[in-house]
This record gives structure tokens, sequence and C-alpha cells, in this order.
């Protein structure tokens, strides 16, 4: 049985329009000042994924781990202005209330799993006066490991007390897939962002809706045939 759903913030919930290249630029441009080869950064790359290499750099370098630290806090801080930027002007994705609402009515636990500050979620929530809808909220200064690393998504499902194969992953984005069929979740695309139908099911994608209003709907279908 399907008892729990864990959603996506940005893309999935709110229309949060980050400017994501100049995030990612102004990223890499910090971390190269700071020694870190330009070879080893990518801008196709996510910022958390240079963070990762960036890790993996300086320890191989002999760096002590407080060095890595402070340089991730400094990068932290330039993603934390570009999300509150952008909450600004960020807007609810049609239907999410009435989700939200109906999963309330169905007794179905519901957690939100974001790599976006804590700052800028709890602002988001309350914003759009949806913050009571949610059991459990994970941003990323509460995971040791933001997606895709399924670090990130345990720590949900550990506050929902939510097994893994009762839950449904919502996310418009190839990290969420990969985050779920790691703890071994059910995957839901949702193509509504940067990543195609095809890319989220090379991901891990179980299954692919095209609106969120097709989530209730998707846990009855399940349910009936679990």
């Amino acid at each position: 049985m399907i008892r729990a759903v864990v959603f996506d913030l940005d893309g999935t919930i709110v229309s949060h329009n980050i400017e994501y290249k100049a995030l990612r630029a102004d990223v890499r441009g910090f971390l190269i000042k700071q020694g870190v080869p330009a070879s080893v950064l990518s801008l196709n790359e996510s910022v958390f994924q240079m963070l990762d290499k960036t890790e993996i750099f300086l320890k191989n370098s002999g760096k002590q781990r407080k060095v890595f630290e402070e340089m991730r806090n400094e990068v932290l801080k330039i993603i934390d202005e570009y999300e509150w930027k952008a909450a600004r002007t960020a807007g609810l994705c049609p239907g999410v209330e009435a989700v939200l609402k109906t999963l309330k009515d169905m007794g179905i636990k519901v957690g939100l799993c974001t790599v976006s500050g804590e700052r800028t979620v709890s602002f988001l929530l309350k914003k759009f006066k949806i913050d009571a809808f949610f059991d459990a909220v994970v941003p990323r200064e509460h995971a040791g490991r933001v997606k895709p690393h399924g670090e990130h998504l345990k720590t949900v499902l550990e506050m929902l007390k939510a097994a893994p194969e009762e839950t449904l992953i919502v996310g418009d984005s190839t990290a969420d897939m990969l985050c779920a069929r790691e703890v071994k979740a059910i995957a839901v695309g949702l193509p509504t962002g940067m990543f195609t139908k095809d890319e989220l099911i090379s991901a891990g994608a179980n299954y692919i809706i095209t609106s969120i209003a097709d989530v209730p709907t998707l846990i009855e279908r399940l349910n009936k045939t679990l």
C-alpha cells in the first residue's frame, strides 16, 4: 500500500525561477579562485556536484577538512542569495493545493525533499499557505548529503516513519529519480522542467505523470493492484 508521498519543491510544488546558469558560473568562478582546477568543474553539472568534486580534489591534495567546509559555506551563501531573489517572484504550480488537500483526506503522509535552503523553503511554504500540509520538510541544511544522494531522502522517510516501498517520490529532475532508486522507493517523474520523459525514465522513474493532479489517481490505482 502507498502510505506516503515525498515531493520535490522547485518545478514540482513551486515555479522557483532561479537563474541556474548564472548561479553555476558564479560558483564555478569562486571555486576556481580558491584553487580548484577549471578542468574539474563543469557548467553542465549542479553546484552540489561541483562541491562533491571539490571535496574529492581537496582530499586528494592533502587539504584539511576545514578548508573544504569553509569553501562549502561560501558556496551555500551564493546559492542562498540566488534562491532568495527568485523566491520573491515564485508561483505555486497549478493544482498543488488541491492535491495536498486530497492526500490529507486520503490519510497519506506528505514530505518535502529539497536542495533549497531552509530560509527560502520556509518563506515559500508560508507564502502559499501550504506549510501545514507537510509532515516532514528536509531542506539542504538538514541532510548530510543532498539529492541525488539517497541520504537526503532517507532522512525524510525516517521523519515520516515510512517504508521506501510504500512511498512515492514525485519530482521533475533526474536527481529525484536517482535518489528514489537508491533507496528503493517508487519514483514518479513529472516532465515539466529541464528534463524530458525519456531522461527521467533513464534515471529510474517507475511512472511518468503529466500533472501533479495525477498523484492521487496513481495512488488509488496502485493500492488497488498491490
